[in-house]
């Protein structure tokens, strides 16, 4: 029987090329998302490839549809022994009008979804003796940035969450490692370009350039790149606890950028 993984965000960007590498490497995928639509074309690209896939509709922040998501996909394609915590929010926004309701937001998506998740599976991983855990944290888990305090805590957060369960998991045959990107050419930086555009006047063009020159590379990492990334992690069961860092440099790193 193949492994299984479940990806979540998975219907779009950086999640669908994680779910697609999976595919490619013989697992079969649950892809979640709250999108429908997007997760199950996700899922019919990979069914065609000859590869056992599900698309699942799930709110990570909901405890109760993680526990039916699991159970789901434990019925339809085994037990999870990849999971890969993707989904995730960004907004904008000085600390004097951070709602409250946004900063909560980013803990949710962004911290507690993957904690219920990990909760979820991580008990049958560790009954089996091999797991993985990938977080797709970013740049902004490792580092400052202005404007944007609700998501660097929640990314810092995640970060902590993967050292703290690396430890706790060590030598058990199951990893937890986090993916740290700086900007990659998804929705999220698209979005991120129209609302400069609307805030400063600039072209759509040169807001895409200037959030591509805050990467050390000065250009935007390619969704591609990320899944080889965690791909690296996956099959390497050496590696527990790490940051690999994505910044357009011609290799990642694990170590904190300076």
């Amino acid at each position: 029987m193949p492994k299984v993984a479940l990806v979540t965000g998975g219907g779009r960007g950086i999640g669908r090329a994680i779910a697609e590498a999976l595919a490619a490497d013989g697992l079969s995928v649950a892809v979640a998302a709250r999108t429908q639509s997007q997760v199950e074309e996700a899922a019919a690209v990979i069914r065609a490839t000859g590869v056992g896939a599900l698309a699942l509709a799930l709110d990570v922040t909901d405890a109760v549809a993680i526990a039916r998501v699991a159970a789901e996909v434990g019925r339809a394609l085994g037990p999870i022994d990849v999971l890969v915590n993707n989904a995730g929010i960004a907004e904008s926004a000085p600390l004097a009008r951070t709602e409250p309701a946004l900063w909560q937001r980013h803990l949710d998506v962004n911290v507690t979804g993957p904690f219920l998740l990990t909760r979820e599976v991580l008990p049958g991983m560790l009954q089996r003796g091999w797991g993985r855990i990938v977080n797709v944290a970013s740049l902004a888990g490792l580092v400052g940035a202005p404007y944007v305090s609700a998501y660097v805590t929640s990314k810092h957060a995640l970060v902590g969450l993967t050292r703290a369960l690396a430890a706790e998991v060590s030598g058990k045959g199951v990893t937890v490692n986090a993916i740290c990107p700086g900007y990659v050419a998804t929705d999220m930086v698209w979005n991120g370009a129209r609302n400069i555009v609307a805030k400063t006047g600039r072209s759509f063009d040169e807001a895409v350039a200037a959030m591509a020159r805050m990467n050390a590379g000065g250009r935007l990492i390619e969704p591609a790149e990320v899944a080889a990334a965690a791909m690296s992690v996956v099959r390497d069961g050496g590696l527990n606890g790490e940051t690999i860092v994505l910044d357009g440099r011609p290799s990642p790193t694990t170590e904190v950028p300076s």
